[in-house]
C-alpha cells in the first residue's frame, strides 16, 4: 500500500478528496467534544444544556444519514477515477 493510498482510500470510498474529508470529519468531531462538553455541563447542573447533546447528535445523524444516501446514489468510481496521478 503506498502513502498516497493510505490517505485517500477511505475518502475516496465515501465521495471524497482529502481535504474534503478532512473538513468533513474535523467538523463532525468539533461537534462531539461540544455536545460531551454540553453533557458533562448537564450532569452537573441539570438545568442547563437540557437538550443541547441530544439537538446536535440529531444533526449529526441526520448528516451521516443524508451523505450515506448521497453515496448510494453515486454511480460506481471508474479506475481512472480511483487512481493516482
Amino acid at each position: 500500500m503506498s502513502i498516497y493510498d493510505a490517505f485517500t482510500r477511505h475518502p475516496r470510498s465515501v465521495g471524497e478528496t482529502y481535504l474534503q474529508h478532512l473538513g468533513v470529519a474535523a467538523r463532525c468531531g468539533a461537534s462531539m467534544v461540544v455536545a460531551g462538553t454540553a453533557c458533562l455541563v448537564h450532569a452537573v447542573l441539570p438545568f442547563l444544556f437540557e437538550r443541547t447533546a441530544s439537538n446536535c447528535l440529531t444533526r449529526l445523524h441526520q448528516r451521516m444519514v443524508t451523505q450515506r444516501s448521497r453515496l448510494q446514489q453515486m454511480p460506481a468510481p471508474t479506475a481512472s477515477l480511483t487512481s493516482p496521478r
